[in-house]
This record gives C-alpha cells, structure tokens and sequence, in this order.
C-alpha cells in the first residue's frame, strides 16, 4: 500500500469532521491512489514554492467557522493519530497548539487553534510550521511513539517506516478505540 494512502486512511480513521489533503505535482497519481477515501483533495497552486504553498492552501480550504486545524505530512504514516483528543484539548489549552515530543524531539501531528492559522498563512519557502512555533505557546505531550518522528524522507525512513509497520501489524499494542474517537469539543 502506498505510503499517502497508509497515512490518509490513518487520518480518516481518526474522526475528523473533514479531512482535506493537499496535493501538488504528483496531484492526479494521488488523487488515484486516495480513490474510495473520504476526503477532499486540494491543490496548492504555486507547490513548485515548498512546503508553505501546501500550507496555506490546506488552511484556505478549511471552513471558517473551525476551531482550528491538524497537520500531518503524508511522508509520515506511521504517527500515532490516537492523540488527537488529547492534542486539542492541550492546544486550546495552551491558546495556540500542541505537539508531541518522543525523547525530546519535536514530532507530529501539530494541532493549531484557529486563532494561529493567520500565522501558517504568512509562511512562504520550502518551509514548514517550525519557525511560526517557535515563541509561540506550544503544548508539548511527550509520547513514546516513535511514529511521531519518523519521517520517509530517503531509503533509509521507507526501511525504518517498514519495519515499524510490520512490528505493529504483529503487535496488539493500538487502542482503536481510541484511535477512532471523535474530537471532543470544547
């Protein structure tokens, strides 16, 4: 199964009201590969830009009256989606988002309260929601999950991200349950 369906099944899996995933050059092979799943593709216009294009374009796609706003990359299928509770009560909490920290590094998803969207939307580059983080009240839940940080950026993440599957396939370790469970509201 290909990595971005492994992840947006993940998402989709998780409860959302929507779950919006944004495309760029490789836009129609996604859209064939996301066949059957509930969600809405969006293209960032201007992807040839970086990670920011996508950003802004998965932020203008939300509807207005939100509370806010889940990123997840789709090079990250592995990232324990059974937090997401807890990472929006600790964002709302924190009055701008929450993230989880695995040994002390940073990892994903990142939930953003609505009020620090505008912030994403400034964002140019190849660059990610890292420098609008930084000095700003960020929530951290510190997790063991290594899923929360591996990233398939190179051979060497696919091999890690494959391993890591096939120990969780084998293992009867994810609370489902809990993974499934709607956003609880404030």
């Amino acid at each position: 199964m290909p990595v971005i369906r492994r992840t947006v099944d993940a998402v989709v899996a998780s409860g959302f009201d929507e779950t919006i995933v944004v495309t760029g050059a490789l836009g129609s092979e996604i859209g064939a590969v996301l066949d059957g799943l509930p969600c809405r593709l969006v293209e960032a216009t201007g992807w040839e830009e970086g990670l920011a294009a996508s950003i802004r374009a998965g932020i203008v796609a939300l509807p207005d009256d939100g509370l806010g706003a889940f990123l997840f990359l789709g090079d990250m299928p592995l990232v324990p989606h059974g937090l997401c509770g807890e990472l929006a009560r600790l964002a709302r909490q924190s009055g701008y988002a929450a993230r989880p920290r695995v040994a002390g590094k940073p990892g994903h998803p990142v939930c953003f309260v609505a009020s620090a969207l505008p912030d994403l939307m400034a964002l140019s580059g190849d660059r990610g929601a890292g420098d609008v983080l930084r000095g700003r009240p960020v929530a951290y839940l510190d997790i063991q999950d290594g899923g929360a940080v591996l990233d398939i950026d190179d051979p060497e993440g696919l091999a890690a991200a494959e391993r890591a599957w096939k120990s969780r396939a084998t293992s009867a370790t994810t609370d489902s349950a809990t993974s499934r469970g709607a956003l609880p509201k404030p």
